[in-house]
């Protein structure tokens, strides 16, 4: 029997509902056995956000430096063939809580040596979070062979209004009237991803140990927006350039940090109105003449399982 370890962190509960449709088929499998593990930090993040805690986490998140979390309750010797890792993502980087429990003793023993299934629930940006798993994975010694992306449908320029709503209220909508669409991932593609857990209920069972091979290619598990890669790398250079000064400023909370705080919101309103759109814009009058590049950034981000 194949024994499987997902482990997830989930604010709104929304990464939570994609695990469990994954997870369905696995559990229903007489081949294999999973345990699921919440992780918790020890200074609980509060849903739905206070507008200045939610920007507060941006020089933490981006520079790695997560709160601690509770402990996983597993026995110390504890072994897996499969972990599976859920996880959110915050100003283009994994969750302060995966990333603290990426950093951890205990992920360096699970980790070590086994294949590793990515699982992201997130608005509609995901690959540069996706490159700082990937890395941190490597450092643990664990072999990445899939991943699944499952992103919002809604437009982006009215889900950077409804999302952030969503976080704030803890109110998905519709709002104004359904003028502005239902905040997260769609409800039938939550349900929809239990047939990535029947792929991997069929396939690893076959898999013999130490010959860890991806079991999602060909199933759509990931979307690669080329229109966003440039602004994912931009906006990765401008929250690691705030995030130094914010950090520079004091803890979080701290008056010096707040009264900066304030002054990257208003730069970031105006980056999401300009510079986003911009960057958009001149991808797609380029891409006839940067066609193959293109192709080759979306092999690369959409591996291993591939679009």
């Amino acid at each position: 029997m194949k024994r499987i370890l997902a482990v997830y962190y989930s604010q709104t509960g929304q990464l939570g509902e994609i695990m469990d449709s994954i997870l369905a088929p696995l559990r229903a499998s007489s081949e294999c056995s999973v345990t699921v593990a919440r992780l918790m930090p020890k200074q609980p993040y509060g849903f739905p956000w206070s507008f200045w805690g939610f920007f507060d986490t941006l020089p933490e998140c981006v520079y790695d430096d997560p709160q601690p979390i509770e402990r996983v309750p597993l026995a110390d010797d504890a072994e897996f063939d499969l972990i599976i890792l859920g996880y959110q993502v915050w100003f283009v980087s994994p969750s302060l809580p995966t990333t603290a429990f990426l950093q951890s003793d205990q992920a360096k023993r699970l980790l070590r040596g086994k294949p590793v299934i990515t699982v992201i629930g997130c608005r509609n940006m995901w690959l540069m979070a996706q490159e700082r798993v990937k890395r941190q994975l490597q450092t643990l010694g664990a072999t990445l062979i899939d991943n699944v992306a499952l992103a919002e449908r809604t437009h982006g320029a009215k889900s950077v209004i409804t999302t952030p709503w969503w976080l704030l209220s803890g109110n998905k909508g519709p709002y104004l009237g359904g003028l502005l669409p239902r905040a997260g991932i769609w409800p039938s593609d939550i349900e929809d991803a239990a047939r990535f857990g029947k792929k991997i209920a069929e396939e690893f069972p076959k898999q013999q140990a130490g010959h860890p091979r991806s079991m999602l290619q060909g199933t759509g598990a990931v979307i690669v927006h080329p229109g966003l890669i440039g602004s994912e790398q931009i906006a990765q250079r401008s929250f690691r350039i705030w995030g130094k000064l914010l950090r520079a400023c004091g803890k979080p909370g701290s008056p010096l940090r707040r009264i900066v705080l304030a002054l990257y919101v208003v730069f970031l309103v105006a980056m999401l109105l300009t510079v986003v759109p911009l960057v958009f814009v001149v991808k797609t009058l380029l891409s006839s003449l940067t066609r193959q590049h293109i192709a080759e950034q979306r092999r690369y981000f959409a591996a291993p399982s591939g679009e």
